[in-house]
């Protein structure tokens, strides 16, 4: 394990996840892809300490994979990866990122135009934050891999963030859709926040615009109020859901509960799509339980488990009460494009999170 590299342990457990749900065949481009996007950073070896103390996930590893399941669909795997420097910081690391991207467009003719109108928001020369730019990429069956970049709206600081997203959804023509967005996730002043932009880089007619909401402390009428934005949401459902994977219903008090509003080509006041990001490791005691609500919410959603187990059992190396954050999140799926629900799993690479007493488990969820 010493002269393991980090990149090369995320490789080998991007390549059996794969193979677990189904998508072996695209192992080669998308192991190379996941090479490629974590930067030079990543080759140094694997030790008990992190280089860089990367937020993608709670032991600093760089990389985050999910694994997106809907009905009569083959599941599809993502990856968020932070792009590493060989001397990380703030600046450093966006650099790099910067270098990544021109490589992938280059092998991968990805169309940066709606980055590029929003680029000077986004990416200062002296970024703020907990990171500047992230990657996501994303699997599927008989396609190429996609590739989406995650922006920080706090990335001139916290006190920016409104008006730093509502300037850059105006410069993408979606300026009548932040009043909306606001009026339903952004009511608890000092609560409500915007924590990340994001963008996929293809095609126009195929490419989304995606807002994201922090809501601390929040309860499920909070959550409830937001998705309202977009059509086709079943509160009910979204309830339910919140409940199953929070223990209870709320208020959510540890890592916050997270909107995501999805605009497709043709949007213009309001979002096509809505989800819910829901930190299930924060209110459980173990990946045990973790895992048993996770059932329980595709059960709810009259979803097939199999795809979900398979996934898990390729990426656990421990039993899973003697830990908890290798389900980190459990994320759901509603309005177009493809409703469902996605579930994140830790890489663990540099260290797995004791688990919690049961008393503490228990007030958490009160």
């Amino acid at each position: 394990m010493p002269d393991v590299s980090i990149r090369d342990f995320a490789v080998a457990q991007l390549q059996t996840l794969l193979r677990a749900v189904g998508l072996a065949e695209s192992s080669e481009r998308s192991t190379k892809l996941l090479a490629e996007a974590m930067g030079p950073g990543c080759l140094r070896p694997l030790t008990a300490v992190p280089h860089w103390p990367s937020f993608v996930a709670d032991d600093h590893t760089p990389v985050e994979f999910s694994v997106a399941l809907a009905q009569n669909e083959p599941p599809a795997v993502r990856m968020i990866v932070e792009s590493l420097a060989e001397q990380p910081g703030p600046a450093a690391n966006l650099a790099a990122a910067l270098g990544v991207l021109d490589r992938l467009t280059a092998q991968h003719r990805l169309d940066r135009r709606r980055l590029d109108q929003v680029r000077d928001l986004f990416l200062p020369d002296d970024p703020q934050g907990a990171f500047s730019f992230w990657y996501s990429l994303i699997v599927n069956r008989d396609a190429a891999p996609a590739i989406k970049v995650y922006l920080n709206p706090e990335v001139r600081g916290r006190e920016s963030a409104t008006s730093l997203v509502s300037e850059a959804l105006r410069r993408l023509g979606l300026g009548a859709a932040h009043p909306t967005v606001a009026g339903h996730a952004l009511q608890r002043e000092g609560l409500d926040r915007f924590s990340f932009f994001a963008l996929d880089l293809t095609e126009a007619d195929r490419a989304r615009v995606k807002t994201y909401v922090s809501h601390d402390a929040a309860e499920i009428p909070d959550v409830v109020r937001a998705a309202a934005a977009a059509p086709d949401v079943d509160p009910e459902l979204l309830a339910d859901v919140v409940a199953l994977a929070g223990g209870g219903t709320g208020p959510f008090d540890r890592r916050p509960l997270m909107s995501s509003y999805t605009f497709l080509s043709g949007d213009v006041d309001r979002p096509s799509g809505y989800s819910l990001y829901i930190p299930v490791r924060d209110y459980v005691q173990d990946d045990l339980e973790a895992c048993e609500r996770v059932l329980a919410i595709m059960a709810r959603c009259g979803m097939d488990t199999a795809p979900f187990v398979m996934a898990l059992a390729s990426m656990v190396r421990r039993p899973l009460a003697d830990g908890v954050g290798l389900i980190a999140h459990v994320s759901l799926r509603l309005g177009r494009p493809r409703p469902g629900v996605t579930v994140y799993l830790s890489s663990e690479a540099y260290d797995v999170t004791p688990p919690r007493t049961r008393t503490r488990t228990k007030a958490m969820s009160l």
